[in-house]
Order: structure tokens, then C-alpha cells, then sequence
């Protein structure tokens, strides 16, 4: 008997974790969208600080993450615990975000392009002046990384939220910590390793004896900044899919009419709901980025006339 109800126990727990592991897999799989975001942003965020620096200031970002997470997890169980008619607004709301900074980015790139070259000259000479404080520069660098970790932290734990909402607590506690420990130590490490991509081959172009390693060191020089590039618009990309892909299943008519047109698309039909998504995700993140434009400018003026 009590041999039986030891077998019933295993079998429970091998269920659960299972159940478990799933369920983290899908969660994985709806968040992953946005981790070219997130790795493109953290490596642009530590990018300027002293090459021996580089890793420290990594590690320190990725203590900041996890304490973010340390919030954020006991944060969106407390919220489907206690009101979980929240997750579906938040969920819709993180979408409308990403899109929302998406289509700022492409404004930025499009309108202020020449601007950013000239900052990041301008930042490039800072660095070489001796009386530049680089301590309070490098807090300055963590600090900011830290936030940018916080509000894409918050989106992913969000999506992964909503796609466990219907499990138990313990479920839950499972899948996002799951989550949140994947993220944090997959993006930290391949910022890491990217951060140092181009010290790797300017270590190998310039003291390796074999003319094909100092070739294969030119190469990385030369790859790492692409690499960079890429990351921006996979991110980018990611954020109109994953952020017009919650917008669209969370309207019902935008929803339908996607499903719609692709029964309609024949062969082209597993392709059509991703392509329509990305473009939902491009016009709803351009009603937002208007919408807090004018927001702006009113607020703008109302401050100036009250002056």
C-alpha cells in the first residue's frame, strides 16, 4: 500500500514537472521574440566602456537583472493570484509598448540617423580625454542598462504570464522562474561573448604566427559590428511580431480576419498570420508613437501657459 501510493506520488510529480517543462518550452518560444531586442539593447548599452572593463560591467548589469526579476516574478504571480482579469489589459499594453518603441526606433534611424553618428563621435573623443571621469561614465552605462533590463524583463514575464495564466501558483512560480533564469543567464552570456567578439580577433590578428587564425581574427573584426546590426533589426523585427501578434489575438475581428486571410492564402497560408502580425504591430506602434507625440506637445504647452 504504501508502496503504491509512492508510486502514485512519483507519477504525480513527474506529471507536474512535465506539465512543467511544457509549458516553459511555450513560454520560451512566445518570449524569444523578444530577446534580439533585448541582446541588441544590453550590448549597445555596456558598448563604449574600456575593454577590460567590458565583462565587469556585463556581470554588474546581469546582478542588476536578476534583481529586477526578483521583483517581477513575485510581482505577476501576486497579480494572477489576486487579480487575474489583469493579465490579459497587461499583456495588451506590453504589446502596444513594443510596438510602440519599434516604430520609435525606425523614426530615430530615419529622422535622426547623422545625430546618433555624430553622438557616438562625440562620445568616442570623450572616452580618449583623460579628464573625462570614466567611473561615473561606466555607473552611468550600468544604471541605464539596468532600466532598459527592467522594461523588457517586465514584457517577457508578462508573455510568459499569459501563456501559464490557467495553471496552478506552483506551476506558474515554476515556469516564469524557469523563464527568468534562461533569460537572464542566455542573454547576459551572449552579450558577454559579443561585447568581447572584437577584442578576440584583434587578439588573434595580431599575435597569432598562422596567417590563416590572423585571417579568421580579421574576419571577426570585421563580423562583430555587422553582428551588431543584425541584432537591431531581428530585434526590431521581433517587436512588431511579438507586439502585433498580442494585439491581434487580443481583438477578437483583428484576430478573425487575420485567420481569414490565411485559410485564404492557400499554400502561402503558414506564412500570411506573421506577415500580417508584424504588419498590424507597425500601424498600431504608429497610432501609439502618435498619440504620445501629441500627448507631449499638449502637455508642453499646458506647462508653458501655466508658467
Amino acid at each position: 500500500m504504501a508502496g503504491t501510493s509512492l508510486l502514485a506520488l512519483i507519477d504525480d510529480i513527474a506529471t507536474i514537472l512535465d506539465d512543467v517543462a511544457v509549458m516553459t518550452k511555450v513560454a520560451a518560444k512566445k518570449t524569444a521574440g523578444v530577446l534580439g531586442d533585448d541582446l541588441a539593447l544590453n550590448a549597445e548599452q555596456v558598448s563604449g566602456v574600456r575593454a577590460e572593463r567590458e565583462l565587469p560591467v556585463v556581470w554588474a548589469v546581469a546582478v542588476g537583472s536578476v534583481r529586477n526579476k526578483l521583483i517581477l516574478v513575485p510581482a505577476a504571480l501576486a497579480i494572477s493570484a489576486f487579480a487575474p482579469w489583469a493579465v490579459i489589459p497587461l499583456l495588451m499594453i506590453g504589446g502596444a509598448y513594443l510596438c510602440f518603441e519599434g516604430v520609435e526606433k525606425l523614426a530615430h534611424k530615419l529622422f535622426h540617423g547623422k545625430a546618433e553618428a555624430a553622438e557616438h563621435a562625440e562620445l568616442i573623443e570623450a572616452l580618449a580625454d583623460p579628464a573625462v571621469d570614466l567611473v561615473a561614465f561606466e555607473k552611468d552605462k550600468i544604471k541605464g542598462a539596468i532600466r532598459t533590463d527592467f522594461v523588457l524583463s517586465a514584457e517577457i514575464i508578462v508573455i510568459a504570464l499569459g501563456t501559464v495564466a490557467e495553471k496552478s501558483l506552483g506551476t506558474q512560480f515554476a515556469v516564469l522562474a524557469g523563464i527568468a533564469a534562461i533569460m537572464t543567464v542566455g542573454v547576459y552570456g551572449l552579450v558577454a561573448a559579443i561585447v568581447k567578439l572584437d577584442d578576440v580577433g584583434l587578439h588573434l590578428q595580431s599575435t597569432s604566427k598562422s596567417a590563416a587564425v590572423r585571417a579568421f581574427g580579421r574576419g571577426l573584426l570585421g563580423f562583430a559590428p555587422w553582428l551588431m546590426k543584425a541584432l537591431t533589426v531581428v530585434g526590431t523585427a521581433a517587436m512588431f511580431l511579438v507586439g502585433g501578434g498580442i494585439l491581434a489575438h487580443g481583438l477578437p475581428v483583428v484576430h478573425h480576419a487575420i485567420e481569414a486571410a490565411a485559410a485564404a492564402s492557400g499554400p502561402a497560408g503558414f506564412i500570411v498570420p506573421t506577415l500580417l502580425n508584424g504588419l498590424f504591430g507597425v500601424v498600431a506602434g504608429a497610432i501609439v508613437l502618435g498619440a504620445v507625440a501629441v500627448f507631449a506637445k499638449a502637455a508642453a504647452a499646458f506647462k508653458t501657459k501655466t508658467a
